[in-house]
């Protein structure tokens, strides 16, 4: 097989990987060997093509992460998520609740729930407050309180 092809593949499967990470590493990385498919796409042997693409790969990782690291937490940071808007508001117990498991239903979706001090028990029916969002499952209270600002 074709050393640029190689590093093509390589370049490629980095890029891709970092939709994963989310760090701007890989890609960077990515960048490096897209350098190397290139240094030996034009007829440099293995050592050098490598040394073209750690070269790239360092100079994007010091020059161009912290830039695009930067822009992107300015970007970012005006989002609010979408789960945050939950808290502070009322839902309805589908499910037991406890400190382990449970469901409630904010609006017209159905969300995993736990009890925020993991003790309290909320039977189907009752309203809770929600407390805070964890992933894919809201933390409630049926005691009104919410969390100090």
């Amino acid at each position: 097989m074709d050393p640029a092809l190689i590093w093509l593949l390589i370049g490629l499967v980095l890029i891709g990987s970092e939709v994963v990470s989310g760090e701007l590493f890989l890609v960077m990385l990515g960048g490096g060997a897209l350098a190397a498919a290139a240094g030996a796409a034009l007829g440099l042997t293995l050592l050098p093509a490598a040394g073209v693409g750690g070269a790239v790969a360092v100079l994007l990782l010091l020059a161009v992460r912290p830039v695009a690291k930067r822009r992107l937490a300015e970007h970012m940071g005006t989002l609010d998520r979408h789960q945050d808007r939950f808290v502070g508001a009322s839902a309805e117990v589908v499910q037991r609740v406890d400190g382990e498991r449970g469901q409630v239903r904010i609006g017209r979706e159905v969300w995993s729930a736990r009890s925020m001090d993991g003790v309290e028990v909320l039977e189907a029916g009752a309203t809770v407050t929600i407390l805070q969002v964890t992933g894919a499952a809201v933390l409630v209270t049926g005691r009104g309180e919410l969390p100090p600002s």
